[in-house]
């Protein structure tokens, strides 16, 4: 019984980090269309002799870019920093304390 319930903790818990990852998936997905289609209008209104690459044109890509930097740091380097079954360690650890010590 305690082995299902540990079993659907685990499963709720690897759910929510598919949903997590998901989500960074279409942020960097939205990241790159409208940012492409931002430097397609931009060029189109570029006069001759003026170059592409101003602070206004680069702006958006930047500032929008470290949010995705930081939403993708979020999601992936807990894993890297602490492991991936760093969770899994740790609850097991915590409730093998938990358990009533026998006396010998």
């Amino acid at each position: 019984m305690e082995n299902s319930i540990f079993e659907q903790e685990r499963y709720e818990r690897a759910k929510r980090r598919v949903a997590r990852i998901r989500r960074f998936y279409i942020h960097a997905m939205v990241y790159v269309v409208v940012n492409v289609l931002i430097a397609i209008l931009n060029m189109q209104n570029l006069q001759i002799g003026e170059t592409y690459f101003v602070w206004d044109n680069l702006g958006t890509p930047i500032f929008w870019g470290i949010g995705l930097l930081a939403h993708g740091l979020s999601v992936f380097l807990p894993s890297i920093i602490i492991g991936k079954d760093w969770e899994e360690r740790k609850i097991k650890e915590l409730l093998d304390e938990d358990k009533p010590k026998k006396w010998e």
